[in-house]
C-alpha cells in the first residue's frame, strides 16, 4: 500500500510559477513509476507527465511539454511538477499516482496507476 499526498497548488497569475510535490508513504517509491494528472472542473482525467522509477525518463502531455517539469527525488519519497508559463487553461486539481506498469507507453492511462493523491488545486488567473 502506498499513500500518496500532494501539496503546493495555490492562486498564481497568468504566466506565472508553481511546484508542485508528492510525498509518498513506504520504502518502495522507487520501485514505481510516477504520474501528474490533472482535472478541470466539469472535464475528464487527463494526463500531464509522468517520471520513471530513477527519472532518467519523462513523459508530457502536449500542453505540458516545454512548459512543465516532472522530476523526483528517490531518497525523498518525492516527486515534483515545476510549472512554469502557466496559463489560465492550467486551472485544475492535480492529481499524482504511482504505478508498477513497466510498459511506458501506457503511463498515459488512469487505469495503468494503481495508488493516488487526494490532489492539491490549481488555479491561475488571467
Amino acid at each position: 500500500q502506498v499513500q500518496l499526498v500532494e501539496s503546493g497548488g495555490g492562486v498564481v497569475q497568468d504566466g506565472g510559477s508553481l511546484r508542485l510535490s508528492c510525498v509518498a508513504s513506504g520504502r518502495t517509491f522507487s520501485t514505481y513509476a510516477m504520474g501528474w494528472f490533472r482535472q478541470a472542473q466539469g472535464q475528464e482525467r487527463e494526463f500531464v507527465a509522468s517520471i520513471g522509477r530513477s527519472g532518467t525518463n519523462t513523459y508530457y502531455s502536449v500542453s505540458a511539454k516545454g512548459r512543465f517539469t516532472v522530476s523526483r527525488d528517490n531518497a525523498k519519497n518525492t516527486v515534483y511538477l515545476q510549472m512554469n508559463s502557466l496559463k489560465p487553461e492550467d486551472t485544475a486539481v492535480y492529481y499524482c499516482a504511482a504505478t508498477r506498469q513497466g510498459d511506458f507507453h501506457l503511463w498515459y492511462r488512469e487505469g495503468a496507476y494503481d495508488y493516488w493523491g487526494q490532489g492539491t488545486r490549481v488555479t491561475v488567473s488571467s
